[in-house]
């Protein structure tokens, strides 16, 4: 399922393309994604501007002047398509100059919503939401977009200064859970997932098997670990979503896709392989924890 990451870089793709854009038409070609769509959702999106594109946790918000507010989820196989009217200018996708992790689906017979856009210039342009799996959605928001119960009750964003060492103690301080299990609770931090929360806890030295409530523990060790994990939380984010923002941009000049960077993991998928930390000479090795896999060292990861 695509992470926070991901999830900014598809934003910051759309975003030059939707913001400031009018919707002409909107075509859905099922009636139904992982949810039915919402009454009069053609209706309610034709001949609307868009003022803003935001992000909250792995959710996509569109807002509408005159509301209301389109909430989009990418679900597991998720992803969007920029195309212009005239796709004869557009480069082979064979010149594609980025490599992405999680392959998107480029078949026709998965794209389920189609997005006609007018810029405030007059360029026209297609956004298509292509989906194999159709686990993603779009619902609408009638009011702010935390109010909206898919995002209502999301716990704080694990990005910029604000996710200190003291706030990851208060919201770990008595939890038994396994830390991984803690940070993967989208009520704590929200867009936290698999890949980067083993990849943070990898940079900052702990177990994902340990106690999380132990990092709230009295004591200037707890604290420097409390420390490192937010720092190490905040730093992995920052670098996907440079990385991926960065390829994203390789991608668009190709073909006009979205896609997901291959990010240069640590841990994650990695087992077996030597642990690349310097000085620590284990390896990395494979666990499952509520049904999910786990890639950590145990000999740096305490």
């Amino acid at each position: 399922m695509p992470e926070l990451p991901e999830v900014e870089t598809v934003r910051r793709g759309l975003q030059p393309v939707l913001e400031g854009a009018r919707i002409a038409r909107v075509e859905a070609r099922r009636p139904d994604l992982r949810f039915p769509f919402p009454e009069k959702f053609l209706e309610r999106l034709t001949g609307k501007t868009i003022t803003a594109l935001g992000r909250r946790a792995k959710y996509l918000t569109m807002h509408l002047k005159g509301g209301p507010v389109l909430i989009c989820h990418l679900g597991m196989s998720g992803s969007f398509r920029i195309e212009t009217s005239d796709d004869s200018e557009m480069p082979d996708s064979s010149e594609m100059l980025g490599a992405f992790y999680h392959e998107r689906s480029k078949s026709a017979v998965h794209d389920h919503v189609v997005f006609h856009i007018v810029s405030p210039e007059g360029a026209r342009s297609r956004v298509t939401f292509n989906d194999p799996r159709r686990f993603g959605f779009m619902l609408f928001s009638e009011g702010a977009p935390d109010t909206h119960p898919m995002l209502a009750g999301l716990g704080v964003e694990p990005t910029g200064n604000a996710l200190d060492g003291e706030l990851v103690a208060s919201l770990l301080k008595g939890r038994k859970s396994p830390l991984k299990a803690a940070l993967l609770d989208q009520r704590l931090i929200a867009g936290l997932g698999n890949i980067y929360v083993s990849e943070a806890l990898w940079r900052a030295g702990l177990s994902p098997l340990r106690e999380a409530g132990t990092i709230a523990n009295p004591g200037k060790k707890a604290k420097q670990q409390r420390d490192a994990l937010a720092e190490a939380i905040r730093a992995v984010i920052a670098d996907a979503i440079t990385a991926g923002g960065s390829s994203l941009r390789d991608y668009m000049q190709t073909d006009g896709s979205l896609g997901y960077f291959q990010h240069s993991f640590a841990v994650y998928d990695r087992e077996g392989e030597p642990c690349s930390k310097h000085g620590c000479g284990g390896h990395i090795e494979r666990i499952v924890q509520s049904g999910r896999s786990t890639f950590y060292c145990r000999t740096c990861q305490l």
